[in-house]
Order: structure tokens, then C-alpha cells, then sequence
């Protein structure tokens, strides 16, 4: 008899080695105390969104624009760290899933669906029915913009605002500005800088300039007068200035959702709705962003985006900065208009080569990944509507659940008693194979839950489910292999395990690699509760290759020494009757 392998005389280390493994995730999911994984839509409730398309004719829009819909809106509800959340057509419309918590962030993203635009600001004013606003200076005959007074006095937090940081002189290619106050209609005054200023809003901190208006100029009149007054009107559109004036950005909607042409100079408000600003003709539009990204800077520690533009973009964006550089404000503005509002309009004072520029000013971490997301994935081909938003209850799911575990426990069972029946007390080596397996797979999904996104839904534990056969299967031709090599050829048990094994393993692995690359496949051409079947059939499919390699093998190697087994006793299943041929202790006795 050959001497025994490696694998043969050294089990336990495999077993140890297993071990290890389930107390590593096992202290995971203790360390974070999340023993029960996060469920998706169908298990914890959620959010379903239909969007349909808005064409300028009316005609439906082209399959190939709702393809490139579904595919941006996709990444910016996947940019959101939302995970198991579904994107896909149905019919002319994109129906959008949002599981549990993170849904009214991601809502605040697929509502922003127009493209981006970067137009020049022609005019700008406060908000028509802002209180108590106070008088700004108009923009001095020499061309440099005077400082604007502080914020309204009707903003009574002083945590939001702070004052703006001392620039310092900064490389080419970069936008030089200083913050905007509460929106008025004139840009702060320009004191050099590294970077653009984004105006304050909402809950992004408020910078308040210092400097005192120009006594010569005339003070901006209030929400009663003309907030044109002391403005260039030149080369505006007659029919604008009169919406100009007439439009309230303090409502709800602020015109969000509208569709502007880029070829047309627009009216739009502030995202915060403070301020109402008339627009140039668009000069730079989403499409010819490459990336933007949110971070801090290295020098002073302040969160920042920087934007990345294609090749074409970036030949626009160094236009359209050199030509407004030298113009009197608020005409050396350049607004970014997202959805039909104006999202950041900072103030432009040299011009920018490169493709690359950086947005700067009071961001927090929150409000620069927000700013970051809607520059890199606002550019849709199409304008949608919200025509419903319906809350979707946990309580069917929770049944439905109810009933699949069921199931599962009643098909375990069902395995669990054909392996004792059949195959006796080998059949305990497939029930452990088993156990060991749901603790594997249970950790796993628990720990990629918690800490990759991951959310548990319906398709899931079917796919779970299913892997019971799947595990199954390799141990039974790893046993059926075993009973062969003692039928048709003289070895002990002990041999026959290891030859076994030897051919079994082969047929495991190309078993398993054919469950894999299917699940793959069906995973990438999939989209929504089939790509999560097909996510928990491959995750399975390797939670069985462990299982089998270092449990069902190694303990098979350990079982083999023992009596019960190597003699051939009538509950081992592998007594001479069953095999029908002498038993496994009398082959021993004959080789002696």
C-alpha cells in the first residue's frame, strides 16, 4: 500500500484552517453586532419610482436614449452606496426600486434627470419674495465687482456662516472666485484666490464678505422695485427680463424639472431658492464631463470637487472662462445648471486651460459628494416626470419570506433523511457537510451585507435555497466514488478515500465551474431579481468548494481510521452487504 499523502495524514490542519476561517467571521459579526443581514425591497420595504420622459415634440423618445437612461440613472443610484437597488424600462418609462433606508437620497438624485449645462450669468437678484433683504451694491462702471453686505438678517443661525478664507495665488488652471453671500445681484468681491466659491445654501455653510458697498453705487431697490436696476440688460431677450422679474423662486418646485434648450438663454433659481438669475445660451453641457470627484485639499484641509473634462469640453470650458474673466459681475459668473436650476454659479477670474478645474467653499463632506455626483452623472439624454412614487410595505415580502424558509427547511429535511437512509452513518458526514456549509454561507452573507452593501431580497434565498442541492450533489460523488473504489478493486477504506477523492475532485470542480461561469453570465446580462439569483447561486457554487475541500474531505480522511467505519458495521453503510462484496475488514485481513 502507497505510503499515505499529505492531505491524508494531516487532516486536522485543513480543519483548523476551515475553523479559523468561521471564527474570523464569526468575530466580524460580532464586533459589529450585526447578526441579521440588511434585507432588500421586497423583504424591508422601500420606494418604487416611475419616471417617464418629457420630449421637446412629444414623440417618444428613441430605445437607444432610455438604454443610456437607465444605464446613468443606474450609476448615480449605485454612486449612493444603495445596494440591490433596481433600474430598468418598462415601456417608455424607467421604473426604479429603492430599498429601505438611502432612499431620499437616492429620490433627490433620480429627480435631478436633466442634463448638465454651464451657461454665463447675464443677470442675478435675490429671490422676489425674500424679507428684509439688504441693499447690495451694483457693479462699479470699472468692471471689478463691489462687496455685498452680509447675509439677510432672516437667517438666524450663526453656525452657518463664517468667514471667507484668505486665498493664496494658485497655479494656471484653476478658477479663482470668493464665495458668494446670500444671493444678490452681485458677485463678492474678487481678492484672489486657489479656487471657485460655491454659493451657500441650505445646509451648505454660509460665507459672509466683510468689505463695505461703494458708496457710489446705487443701493439695489427691495423685492418691490426693479431688481434689475444698476444691471446690464444688454443682449438679453425682452420676453426674459420680464420673467425675470415676475418669477418666485421661494416655491416648492423653483421650475425644477424644466426643459431648457441649450440654444436659448433661460430664467432659472438657485437650488436653495435665495436667487433667480437670467442665463446665457449653454456654453459647456454635461456630456462633456469625464469625471468629478470630492475631496480634500492638501493645503488647507477643505473639502473641494474637482472636475474632469473630455477633450472637446475642455477646449469650451477655456473659451467660455477666458471670454467672461475680464466682464463686469455678475457676467463673470459661469452657472451650472442641473434639472433646470442653478447649482453652483461661482465667480470666474482668469481663465482656465487644461480641462480640469476646482470647486471650493464651505463644503462638508456630505455637500461636496452631493455636488461631485450630480456633475458626473447628470448628463441624460432625456428630461423626465415623476408620474409616481409609491411606498412599497415589508409586510408581503415578510410572508413571502415566511413561506421560503419553510420550504427550505422542509426540502433540508427531506435531503437530511434520504442521506441517513441511504447512506447510514456516512450519510453524517453529508448532514455535518451541510451544517457547515449554512454556517458558512449565513456568516458570508451576514458579513458582506454589513460592510459591502449588500442586501438580502427574495431571489437571494431562492438561489440559497437551491444551494442545498448543489452542495449535496458534490458530496454524494464523493461518496459514490468512495463505495466504487471498495466494490470493484481490493483497498481498505483508508486507501479508497484518497483514490477516490483523486477522481472525485474533478468531477467537483467541473461541476462547480459550470454552475459558476452560468451564474456569472446570468448575472451580467441579467438586471434586477434575476441578477440576484444569479448573485447567490456563484456566491454558493465557491461557499461549496470550501465546504468540500476543507471539511467533507478532510473529516472523510479522519472517519476513515475509526472502527466503525474501516470494519464495515451494519449502520456504516458501507457493510459487505451493501457493498456487496466482502466487507472492508475482512479485505484488510486478506491483504495481511
Amino acid at each position: 500500500m502507497a505510503p499515505p499523502t499529505s492531505s491524508q495524514s494531516k487532516p486536522g490542519r485543513t480543519l483548523l484552517l476551515l475553523l479559523a476561517l468561521i471564527l474570523v467571521m464569526g468575530a466580524t459579526v460580532a464586533l459589529q453586532k450585526a447578526f441579521v443581514p440588511k434585507f432588500g425591497l421586497d423583504l424591508a420595504g422601500g420606494t418604487t419610482v416611475t419616471l417617464s420622459p418629457v420630449t421637446v415634440n412629444g414623440r417618444a423618445p428613441s430605445q437607444e436614449s432610455l438604454d443610456r437612461a437607465v444605464t446613468i440613472i443606474r450609476q448615480r443610484v449605485n454612486g449612493t452606496g444603495i445596494s440591490d437597488a433596481q433600474v430598468a424600462k418598462s415601456n417608455d418609462n424607467i421604473v426604479i426600486q429603492i430599498p429601505g433606508a438611502g432612499r431620499d437620497e437616492a429620490l433627490r438624485l433620480v429627480s435631478t434627470t436633466a442634463e448638465l449645462r454651464m451657461r454665463q450669468v447675464l443677470a442675478v437678484a435675490a429671490a422676489r419674495t425674500q424679507p428684509a433683504e439688504v441693499p447690495t451694491a451694483a457693479p462699479t462702471p470699472g468692471g471689478s465687482a463691489t462687496a455685498t453686505p452680509a447675509a439677510s438678517a432672516s437667517d438666524s443661525t450663526p453656525a452657518r456662516q463664517s468667514a471667507a478664507p484668505t486665498a493664496n495665488p494658485s497655479p494656471a488652471g484653476r478658477v479663482l472666485s470668493k464665495a458668494l453671500t446670500a444671493p444678490t445681484p452681485e458677485a463678492g468681491a474678487a481678492t484672489g484666490g486657489t479656487t471657485e466659491r460655491k454659493q451657500g445654501s441650505g445646509a451648505r455653510a454660509k460665507e459672509s464678505p466683510t468689505a463695505a458697498p461703494s458708496p457710489s453705487a446705487p443701493a439695489a431697490p427691495e423685492d418691490e422695485g426693479d431688481p434689475l436696476a444698476g444691471q446690464d440688460t444688454s443682449g438679453i431677450e425682452p420676453a426674459l427680463l420680464e420673467e425675470f422679474r415676475k418669477i418666485d423662486c421661494t416655491a416648492k418646485n423653483r421650475g425644477q424639472g424644466a426643459i431648457d434648450d441649450p440654444n436659448k438663454q433661460i430664467v432659472a433659481c438657485s437650488d436653495d431658492g435665495t436667487a433667480r438669475y437670467i442665463l446665457d445660451k449653454a456654453a459647456v453641457q454635461g456630456t462633456e464631463i469625464s469625471g468629478a470627484q470630492a475631496g480634500t485639499d492638501p493645503t488647507t484641509g477643505e473639502w473641494i470637487v474637482q472636475v474632469d473634462f473630455k477633450s472637446k469640453g475642455a477646449s469650451l470650458f477655456s473659451d467660455i472662462t477666458r471670454r467672461i474673466t475680464t466682464l463686469p459681475a455678475p457676467r463673470n459668473q459661469l452657472a451650472n445648471v442641473l434639472d433646470g436650476v442653478v447649482i453652483v454659479a461661482p465667480t470666474i477670474e482668469e481663465a482656465i486651460p487644461g480641462g480640469s478645474a476646482r470647486i471650493s467653499g464651505s463644503f462638508t463632506q456630505t455637500t461636496a459628494t452631493e455636488l461631485a455626483d450630480q456633475l458626473k452623472y447628470g448628463a441624460l439624454p432625456l428630461k423626465f416626470q415623476q408620474s409616481s412614487v409609491v411606498s412599497v410595505s415589508s409586510t408581503l415580502g415578510q410572508d413571502q419570506l415566511r413561506g421560503g424558509l419553510i420550504s427550505g427547511a422542509l426540502g433540508l429535511i427531506i435531503v437530511v433523511l434520504y442521506l441517513l437512509l441511504y447512506y447510514r452513518g456516512l450519510g453524517l458526514i453529508g448532514v455535518a457537510s451541510l451544517g457547515v456549509a449554512t454556517a458558512v454561507t449565513y456568516l458570508t452573507v451576514d458579513v458582506i451585507s454589513h460592510n459591502a452593501g449588500f442586501r438580502l431580497s427574495l431571489p437571494h434565498i431562492i438561489g440559497l435555497v437551491v444551494s442545498i442541492g448543489i452542495t449535496a450533489d458534490s458530496f454524494i460523488v464523493y461518496f459514490e466514488r468512495i463505495r466504487d473504489e471498495i466494490k470493484e478493486g481490493r483497498r481498505t477504506l483508508r486507501s479508497a478515500v484518497e483514490v477516490a477523492w483523486r477522481r472525485a475532485r474533478r468531477t467537483i470542480l467541473v461541476a462547480d465551474a459550470v454552475m459558476f461561469i452560468a451564474a456569472v453570465v446570468l448575472y451580467f446580462l441579467a438586471v434586477g431579481d434575476v441578477a440576484g439569483f444569479a448573485f447567490a447561486m456563484g456566491l454558493t457554487t465557491l461557499i461549496d468548494i470550501v465546504v468540500v475541500f476543507l471539511f467533507t474531505k478532510p473529516l472523510m480522511s479522519i472517519v476513515a481510521r475509526l472502527r466503525f467505519f474501516s470494519k464495515g458495521h451494519k449502520l456504516s453503510g458501507l457493510d459487505a452487504e451493501r457493498m456487496g462484496r466482502t466487507s472492508p475488514a475482512e479485505q484488510t485481513l486478506q491483504e495481511a
